[in-house]
């Protein structure tokens, strides 16, 4: 077995937002996520870090839910700031329980286990943006559910997962990074940055966690691997 990641596949089976009217990496994107995920086993585990589907229903989803269910591996969904198909966690199993995809499942208030490792996270936030009072309480629930995500973990290492990188080049939430650190998370993994922000995304050691930009057109539509 082995666990991988990778963000933001943006599909759009069903819809008219393909990201291929940008060009360049992203032209083709969908057969490039299928040879990507070649690599990946079917007993192997992806954790996928938001914008997965432009769709705005779960409905307008199903086709993008049924392309990453067909790849391989066992998938643990997060929300990303353009996952506007997501609704209350009851609702989307029932879903995905309806539909057949059963390789799809949540990472959201909660946490999961891949052998003595616990895969924790949520889609974070990028609080400097707006300071604002409906910032500020969306802010507080993603750190809510973030702690949740890591007293679920007990004592076992944990890995963070998020949409929103914590810290990149210029930018840096204090509140998050800290609460990763009191729990003792080794690594963290987010993604959110494409084009020219890659120049922002920071990967490497701040303090004793491990960052890494896992964007699919950073990592060339590749999902990353974690460990064996």
């Amino acid at each position: 077995m082995a666990l991988y990641t990778i963000a933001d596949t943006h599909l759009s089976l069903n819809s008219n937002k393909s990201m291929e009217v940008f060009g360049g990496q992203w032209d083709g994107y969908v057969e490039k996520l299928s040879r990507g995920f070649e690599q990946v086993g079917q007993e192997d585990t992806v954790v996928l870090c938001g914008d997965l589907s432009w769709g705005m229903s779960l409905e307008e989803s199903k086709d993008d839910f049924a392309f990453l269910n067909a790849l391989p591996g066992k998938k643990l969904l997060i929300k990303g700031n353009h996952d506007y198909w997501w609704t209350t966690a009851a609702k989307m199993n029932n879903f995905f329980a309806e539909n057949g995809f059963d390789t799809l499942s949540l990472l959201h208030n909660n946490c999961a286990f891949y052998g003595d490792i616990a895969l924790c996270g949520t889609r974070g936030w990028f609080y400097e943006e707006d300071r604002g009072e409906h910032s500020q309480k969306i802010f507080n629930r993603e750190l809510i559910r973030l702690e949740a995500s890591l007293t679920a973990a007990g004592d076992r290492e944990k890995y963070c997962f998020f949409h929103y990188p914590p810290l990149c080049q210029g930018y840096r939430c204090d509140e998050i990074i800290e609460l990763m650190e009191r729990y003792g998370v080794t690594k963290c993994f987010a993604g959110h940055l494409h084009g020219p922000s890659h120049r922002f995304a920071f990967s490497g050691m701040s303090g004793n966690i491990e960052f890494r930009m896992v964007a699919a057109d950073f990592l060339g539509f590749k999902p990353e691997k974690i460990c064996d």
